[in-house]
């Protein structure tokens, strides 16, 4: 089964949604609680050129229940998954009140130096410390999906993961469908961090090979939406504050 299937079978309530806001960065969900519960995912767009397929519901996504929406993400059409994503990212946090013990907040880049020194350390996906985390490293690779000066092409991987003692997995990879051919390409005894805001907090992940998921928890929705709506990136959603930088690690 995917891993998508997975994670979308595990979520066993279901609530009505509140509202959904497709930002020019971050798409957000907003689900009906006491709190409400919300959650990020990137809004992905179409790597080929010409339109973007449509969201084929636009209009009528709030006559959906959260784990309809959260059914987005096995879309094929890479704006819906991202609505699916934030979906399930919403009902993950309406559903982690005893597993609050188990995040920790630690940023990804803290882990990613601390496990990469010295060893030979792949990055799927840019992230902010990538040039630090290269400096720190013995070897560094960064795969991209349109690859920049230094950086190695994704179609690369199968060439580059299994030398890795480290591997820097983002989360976006659930949303393009991509996850599960990048995680069997990963040596079972290397460390892989899956990370950013679209990376989903569940334990399912583990049994995929996962060391440790860094992701975000929305706590004020109303802050965080005011951002999104605005076309901001993460660091100006963080900026605005209204959420929270955690990690789970896995059995070690």
């Amino acid at each position: 089964m995917k891993t998508i299937d997975r994670l979308l079978n595990s979520i066993t309530h279901d609530v009505p949604v509140q509202q959904v806001l497709v930002g020019a960065f971050w798409t957000a969900v907003v689900l009906d609680g006491d709190p409400p519960s919300c959650g990020l995912a990137s809004t992905l767009r179409a790597e080929t050129g010409g339109p973007w397929p449509p969201v084929r519901r636009t209009g009528r996504l709030l006559e959906m229940s959260g784990r309809e929406l959260a059914g987005l993400l096995s879309s094929d059409r890479i704006l819906e998954a991202s609505i699916g994503m934030a979906a399930l990212n919403a009902l993950l946090a309406a559903d982690s009140g005893s597993l609050e013990a188990d995040l920790t907040e630690l940023n990804a880049e803290e882990i990613v130096l601390e496990r990469g020194s010295g060893r030979r350390v792949a990055i799927v996906g840019h992230f902010p410390f990538n040039e630090r985390v290269c400096q720190a490293a013995a070897e560094c690779w960064t795969l991209e999906l349109r690859p920049g000066p230094g950086d190695l092409p994704a179609s690369r991987a199968s060439e580059v993961l299994p030398q890795a003692d480290v591997v820097a997995l983002t989360g976006t990879s659930l949303i393009n469908h991509t996850f599960d051919a990048l995680i069997e390409l990963c040596r079972p005894d290397a460390f892989v961090l899956l990370l950013g805001p679209s990376a989903p907090l569940s334990p399912l992940l583990f049994e995929m090979g996962i060391g440790a998921v860094s992701g975000t928890r929305v706590h004020d929705p109303e802050r965080v939406l005011h951002s999104v709506g605005q076309g901001a990136t993460f660091r100006q959603i963080k900026r605005g504050g209204g959420l929270r930088l955690l990690t789970w690690y896995g059995r070690q």
